[in-house]
């Protein structure tokens, strides 16, 4: 259970409902992190509405977002965000062992521009300020500048969301863990955290 109580649908302002919704099941499963930012319904309809935008406008192919996002969250060792967008990844065509070692120097699988993202969101999730020009060449190889915003905007804030979830320890809805294995991974691909001290 999250550090605060969960907030179920009948409690949130009638307009927050629908994204409350859609996130927890299109986008998800994300109920129990839908369940704590219903505390802030302000934050719930932006915040997610926003990413409901982007998901429906498909500006960015997924499989670069998803890489971003496993990345980020290996990164921050974010076990709710891992949990969830490693399968995704799998679901794009990349395989689990992949996934496992997306931060080694080659992935197994990885063309130039699969590398070249993981490059950039370890750099916007470690160094943002230390980003070489450079690597900004390479994006525009093969992204427009709108991509190259989302992109950088999606990895960003997936380092908000790892934090959000760890702070207030919101734990994975049912079925995530057996949806992981079914694709192949272990339960060793998720990161493992001691339990917080009193």
């Amino acid at each position: 259970m999250a550090r605060v109580r969960d907030i179920p649908i009948d409690e949130v302002p009638a307009d927050v409902r629908p994204v409350y919704q859609r996130f927890a099941t299109d986008y998800g499963p994300f109920l129990n992190q839908v369940k704590v930012f219903a505390h802030r319904p302000p934050a719930l309809k932006h915040l997610m509405g926003m990413l409901l935008d982007f998901a429906d406008e498909a500006v960015l192919p997924k499989r670069y977002l998803e890489i971003a996002l496993v990345v980020a969250s290996k990164l921050m060792e974010c076990t709710y965000c891992v949990g969830h967008h490693a399968p995704r990844l799998v679901d794009l065509g990349v395989a689990p062992e992949s996934v496992d070692r997306i931060l080694d120097e080659t992935v197994p699988g990885f063309d130039a521009v699969d590398h070249l993202v993981r490059d950039y969101a370890v750099q916007v999730t470690e160094n943002p300020q230390r980003i070489r020009d450079g690597m900004f060449g390479e994006l525009r190889r093969h992204f427009s500048e709108e991509q190259i915003v989302e992109l950088t905007l999606r990895t960003a804030l997936c380092g908000f969301f790892n934090r959000f979830n760890d702070a207030l320890q919101i734990e994975m809805e049912d079925g995530v863990i057996e949806d992981m294995l079914s694709r192949g991974f272990t339960e060793a691909s998720l990161p493992h955290h001691a339990d917080a001290a009193d």
